[in-house]
């Protein structure tokens, strides 16, 4: 889901991050995962172990590249990145068509559908979804896949960790969450192209790149932009239907720092295009 910088290829926007910045985000990280584990332990929340499964098939996987393929933290960061994107995708597309298929468009877009409800599959996607950001995390963290003393990345991650964790605790807007996540479309072809620039193909002329930034605008407009504009509509749209509490603004605010983030990640989309353009005719 996260944006990334260098035109949104790869995890973070550069190895070598302020240390003294990581304590923060460190810190707020472990209260996050002692929040959860009580939650499991002491009030007997089980559903939410699909959170630590998540957590700890991403470090699995971290594992299995970094001991059979490559060592270089970037490489592997990206290529978990890019799992998660693909199972993540894989999850939200059957979901919504499988509420489809039982309700219809019209029944499945409304409020209490979104706000209330949980679609077939919905509660446990979003679970793992989590614990892959908790585990993106630690990992960015421990190897400095961030730059600067306040990283987008390390901030995006804790934002979407307090905005999922007390949906699922509270069990309310799990579908408007589940929504949000049709943007792990378009970070396939972020992460798809990062991998393929770090393992040296970078013809900007070749059928396949040209493919690929194809598709990597397509899902940009339609899977992220298009999509989060449409669920800050409803939101707005709907405003008055939430009861008085915390998730219409938390809501409101998630939603305001994504569009955010979309409009510069587009920027650093169109700057990388024209950057890999320009490298191509030079080396003509």
């Amino acid at each position: 889901m996260p944006p990334r910088g260098g035109g949104g290829g790869g995890s973070g926007g550069g190895v070598g991050g302020g240390g003294d910045g990581a304590l923060f985000f460190a810190a707020t990280l472990l209260l996050w995962a002692v929040a959860v584990a009580f939650e499991i332990a002491a009030e007997g929340r089980r559903e939410l172990l699909a959170v630590a499964a998540g957590f700890v098939f991403f470090q699995g996987a971290n594992w299995v590249i970094r001991f059979s393929l490559s060592r270089d933290p970037l490489f592997v960061n990206t290529s978990v990145s890019l799992l998660h994107s693909i199972i993540t995708s894989a999850s939200v597309v059957f979901v919504l068509v499988n509420q489809w298929v039982i309700r219809g468009l019209g029944k499945m877009f409304e409020h209490e559908q979104l706000f209330g409800g949980t679609w077939l599959g919905a509660y446990s996607a979003l679970c793992f979804s989590c614990g892959y950001f908790a585990y993106d995390q630690l990992d960015m963290i421990r190897y400095r896949l961030y730059s600067g003393w306040i990283p987008a990345i390390l901030v995006h991650h804790l934002i979407l960790l307090v905005c999922f964790t007390l949906a699922l605790y509270r069990k309310v807007t799990i579908n408007y969450l589940i929504l949000s996540l049709v943007c792990e479309l378009h970070s396939i072809f972020l992460h798809v192209r990062k991998v393929r620039r770090m393992a040296g193909f970078r013809d900007s002329k070749s059928r396949m790149v040209k493919v690929e930034w194809a598709l990597n605008w397509a899902t940009f407009y339609i899977a992220r932009l298009l999509c989060h504009i449409l669920i800050t509509y409803k939101l707005i749209i709907d405003a008055h239907k939430f009861d008085r509490g915390i998730e219409l603004p938390l809501a409101l605010f998630g939603m305001a720092g994504m569009n955010l983030l979309n409009i510069f990640l587009g920027l650093d989309l169109l700057k990388a295009y024209r950057r890999e353009r320009n490298q191509q005719r030079n080396q003509e």
